[in-house]
């Protein structure tokens, strides 16, 4: 017997390979630059609503040129959160630290502000170090080394200035952070350098990748060769080294430091750092990502501020934008898992 086929049945519709192809780039784009649409249709809304104060260089110099702090906390989570270490929550006091000892040693110690800037960097490596060896050598729990340690740490910062801010660092001193390079401060552009270098060592180098590897899944990198408790332990080491660049750097731009104002920075750090997973690598801490998310949150808050709404909607809104980032980041995880 033959078969036959009925030539009369109709054939299941195929879909267009071009529409296809458009329709995932465009969701594509859209993933990696919803972020950067929402920011511009903000400061669109912004600029209808208060047009006399926020579309003028004030504004402007204010969004980009003071989140110089924001920028290297952000960075040095990044460090610890990219192999697998998602809270350290000393960062912020590990940057007070830094910024409050250059002072203190300069203004009532009479150090000069080189040595004392070296020192402070190193009082702040030290703290990752620590960090490093309790959670990667020892064993301790992530949350628990770096909470105990930020409450550490602010106390002693607390303790060295006497409950007070100090200030008198020398005004040649601060063209560090605030030298003007086309309207901006220096500070701007170092945090630029900062982020594009720690992209570039993410995603062209062999030490990025293998950091990659490592919070992606340690047994696994640990069977192919990598070093992974060396690389967690790097890690620690290099969140500590630049959350202490960080602290000189803020503590020269201001002439001096309020340790009381460090924990102020631990939910931006943390609601960047997430909303950064939202921006240009979906689902992935990305440095580029995370230095958009602190400028997009700085339009936000700035705006609302210029809108005349009460000082509290700061911690509303870094609140809030923490959640959904964490939740965004979430579901891009698990659909890029599946």
């Amino acid at each position: 017997m033959t078969a036959t086929v009925d030539a009369t049945a109709p054939e299941a519709p195929e879909k267009p390979a071009a529409t296809s192809g458009v329709t995932s780039a465009a969701g594509v784009f859209g993933a990696r630059f919803a972020v950067v649409g929402v920011w511009i249709l903000l400061a669109l809304i912004y600029a209808v609503a208060v047009p006399e104060t926020f579309l003028t260089q004030g504004t402007f110099q204010t969004i980009f040129g003071s989140q110089q702090a924001l920028v290297f906390l952000t960075a040095a989570l990044l460090c610890t959160i990219c192999v697998g270490e998602f809270v350290d929550l000393s960062v912020a006091s590990v940057f007070g630290l830094s910024a409050i000892l250059l002072p203190v040693l300069v203004v009532n110690h009479g150090w000069g502000v080189w040595p004392a800037s070296i020192a402070a960097v190193v009082a702040a490596t030290v703290c990752g170090l620590i960090n490093a060896i309790l959670i990667v050598r020892v064993g301790v729990n992530t949350i628990v080394v770096t909470l105990g340690m930020g409450t550490f740490v602010l106390g002693i910062s607390l303790w060295i200035s006497n409950l007070a801010p100090v200030s008198g660092l020398p005004g040649d001193f601060a063209q560090i952070a605030l030298y003007d390079i086309g309207g901006l401060p220096i500070s701007f552009f170092e945090g630029i350098l900062l982020m594009v270098g720690f992209a570039y060592v993410l995603g062209g180098t062999p030490l990025g990748r293998n950091m990659r590897f490592v919070g992606a899944n340690r047994e696994v990198s640990r069977l192919a060769g990598i070093r992974v408790n060396r690389i967690r332990f790097g890690a620690f080491l290099a969140a500590g080294l630049i959350a202490g660049l960080g602290g000189v750097l803020s503590a020269a731009a201001t002439g001096g430091f309020d340790p009381t104002v460090s924990q102020s920075y631990l939910l931006p750090t943390f609601a960047s750092t997430f909303l950064g997973t939202a921006v240009l690598q979906p689902g992935r801490f990305n440095p580029l990502g995370t230095l958009i998310a602190v400028y997009f949150l700085a339009t936000g808050i700035l705006g609302l501020q210029l809108l005349g709404v009460a000082g509290w909607v700061a911690n509303v809104f870094y609140g809030g934008v923490l959640i959904v980032a964490v939740t965004i980041s979430t579901l891009l995880h698990a659909r890029s898992g599946s």
